[in-house]
């Protein structure tokens, strides 16, 4: 049995995609709420993400807001990606207050911390929904590529 039954994130730039594109590359289903017409930095224009990933599907609304509240609210737990221990920004910081408001399982790590990350993952049991979130790739250039490498290893070592 698989700790992690879906991968969900808005689809961002960044943490968001580098955790569907490793999920979708180790055949673990990605679900997650976008903003209204698929909207991302990198995409402004319908369908934006919905081209690249039509298991998304869209909130009502065209801001990021709800896209991040409806993630975290509709996972069991959410797992935070940030290059470095004292960095931060205004969406990733909304993520760890709406979970910490919703009393949901929260994990803020590094990239290289996959033993934490693992450790946590054992505590919370089996065939669950992973909210991945965490900073777009023009606030944290790599970061897609540390997210990909991070939730990769994680889901290829699943049991």
């Amino acid at each position: 049995m698989k700790r992690i039954a879906f991968i969900r994130s808005g689809g961002q730039t960044g943490v968001d995609r580098g955790a569907h594109d490793a999920a979708l590359h180790a055949g673990v289903p990605i679900v997650g709420w976008c903003p209204k017409c698929g909207l991302a930095e990198d995409l402004p224009d319908a369908p934006g993400l919905l081209a690249q990933y039509p298991q998304l599907v869209e909130t009502p609304s065209d801001g990021y807001e709800q896209r991040t509240l409806w993630n975290v609210r509709d996972s069991h737990a959410t797992l935070i990606i940030i290059p470095a221990a004292d960095w931060e920004s205004l969406g990733t910081t909304m993520t760890i207050v709406e979970a910490q408001h919703l009393e949901r399982p929260l994990y803020i790590a590094t990239p290289d911390n996959y033993k934490g990350v693992k450790r946590w993952l054992e505590g919370l049991g089996y065939e669950i929904t992973l909210n991945v979130a965490g900073p777009r790739e023009s606030l944290s250039p790599g970061v897609y590529q540390s997210a990909f490498d991070l939730i990769t290893k994680l889901l290829t070592h699943d049991k």
